[in-house]
């Protein structure tokens, strides 16, 4: 009976320190998953230069260059901020600003340039930043009385290969948008040499933003979009794409 009753001790202790073993090595786990390095920042809502903006003055430095301020909300989990300002006129960037502390920077820039923006939001315990929105404005330059509109931007092709449907088409869409509010018109270049050769009257003078065009198969393409406003003209940057 004694010897029964010591097992029968043995085997419940040994259950015990299983379950006392196991408890704490899960528990450890959860831990060291919880307090890991995946801590995101959050995303920055812009505030200034406005969106669309046509007229930002700015602080004139010269005859050629104003300096102009940048403010946006802060973001949660962040640490620092860069500033990332594009030449729409060139799709090459203007300026950069890396390890802003604060929410507010200056940036010295051509005048009668349109620009892009935007913040990303950095966090020194994760290897993932947040880009906000961009946003565009317009610099002032001197004696400009009409803006042009500001560059379009083409959504669709958006792959390097793509596909045609059933008819042998391929659907273009693009956005575009004038900082004057005028009435806006386009056209769409899509050739095999540049981008930049005559289209057809199909093509132009467009008031839609989305357009499907039969290409050849396995061809490489390029395209881009003219935008009108009366009075001026943009152009978008050249998309390559190949056919299947």
């Amino acid at each position: 009976m004694k010897s029964t009753l010591k097992f029968f001790n043995f085997l419940f202790i040994i259950t015990l320190m299983i379950s006392c073993g196991g408890g704490g090595e899960e528990g450890g786990t959860g831990n060291s998953g919880g307090g890991g390095n995946s801590n995101p920042p959050g995303k920055a809502t812009l505030i200034a230069p406005a969106n669309n903006k046509a007229c930002e003055t700015g602080t004139s430095v010269s005859d050629t260059q104003s300096e102009v301020t940048f403010n946006w909300n802060s973001s949660a989990k962040t640490s620092t901020y860069d500033l990332k300002i594009t030449n729409l006129n060139t799709n090459i960037s203007a300026l950069n600003k890396t390890g802003i502390t604060s929410t507010t920077t200056k940036g010295t820039l051509n005048k009668g340039i349109p620009y892009s923006w935007n913040i990303t939001s950095k966090n020194t315990s994760s290897s993932t930043n947040t880009v906000s929105e961009t946003w565009k404005f317009y610099l002032k330059g001197p004696g400009i009385v009409n803006y042009a509109p500001f560059p379009a931007v083409i959504k669709e092709p958006n792959e390097s290969i793509v596909q045609r449907d059933n008819q042998g088409k391929v659907t273009f869409s693009w956005e575009g948008s004038d900082p004057d509010n005028d009435d806006l018109r386009y056209t769409l270049y899509v050739d095999k040499t540049d981008g930049k050769q005559s289209p057809p009257s199909s093509q132009s003078n467009l008031t839609v933003k989305t357009l499907s065009i039969f290409l050849d198969s396995n061809t490489n393409y390029f395209c881009r979009v003219k935008t009108f406003d009366g009075v001026n003209s943009s152009f978008s940057t050249i998309y390559k794409f190949k056919t299947e």
